[in-house]
């Protein structure tokens, strides 16, 4: 694709982070995208606004920095030779504790959003992208992977539902038989959200409020989506509704819910 016109954006979005700011957080971004020039863009906009950056031009390379360092977030590329970016979202999304996942793809209708949500991606984004937008997004998924890393004590943290275990803190669900089942970030931001807020309808403004919140500008697709993911997993390992759509409304936790 032609990177000029992401040049002229990013330049329009440098950083005037001050130094003193920058090195106050430094969270690991690794940029995984087979085209030279906008890896390199995304990289440095990111750099200069106080994020370690790697990239990487392939996932096999993105594999091979992985396995040395665990970076806090991911901005993944769809199309790419090779094994491509939904392959590695749903590798990524496989493994417990995994980084947060954006996608960025030229494939920016809501078929292909919704495919990139479901094989486990946390955001997408169509391309070319504001960078300001992406670095938003990129900012509101680190903090709530940090809000998460920052609760040590785990009392009080287990929420229990019709045999169902989650302990937020772990990010740990299991099912009745206490097998662990694994879930995004958005799908655990969801699910913590509905047993917060149990047998109470919630509609899909506070979804986006309570799990995701206004800064990610994720769009009401996105959480049907993901809400239907979460769904196949806990139907998965039972036939029970859980999680039930009112028309209209919104969706609600049916179960009762007790804090541990």
């Amino acid at each position: 694709m032609d990177s000029l016109g992401y040049e002229h954006a990013f330049e329009r979005g440098q950083a005037t982070t001050s130094p003193m700011m920058m090195m106050d957080m430094q969270p690991f971004v690794l940029v995984v995208d087979d085209d030279p020039d906008l890896r390199r863009l995304i990289s440095e906009f990111l750099g200069e606004h106080g994020y370690q950056v790697e990239a990487a031009e392939n996932v096999a390379e993105m594999r091979r920095i992985i396995s040395q360092r665990r970076p806090d977030l991911i901005v993944l590329d769809v199309m790419m030779p090779g094994e491509d970016g939904l392959s590695a979202a749903r590798s990524l999304a496989s493994e417990r504790g995994g980084p947060a996942v954006i996608m960025l793809s030229a494939l920016g209708d809501d078929t292909d959003r919704i495919i990139g949500l479901e094989v486990g991606a946390d955001d997408y984004l169509a391309k070319p992208c504001n960078p300001r937008e992406l670095l938003a997004r990129v900012r509101a998924l680190l903090r709530r992977s940090q809000v998460t890393a920052d609760l040590a004590d785990t009392r009080g943290n287990v929420y229990e539902f019709a045999g169902w275990r989650l302990d937020i803190v772990r990010r740990d669900l299991r099912d009745p038989t206490g097998i662990f089942i694994n879930l995004s970030d958005g799908e655990f931001a969801l699910l913590r959200t509905f047993v917060e807020h149990p047998q109470r309808v919630l509609s899909r403004d506070q979804l986006l409020d309570y799990a995701r919140g206004r800064e990610t500008e994720v769009y009401d697709r996105a959480i049907d989506s993901q809400i239907s993911r979460l769904r196949r997993k806990i139907n998965e390992r039972v036939h029970t509704e859980l999680i039930r759509t009112v028309r209209n409304e919104g969706y609600m936790l049916l179960p009762a819910v007790t804090r541990l």
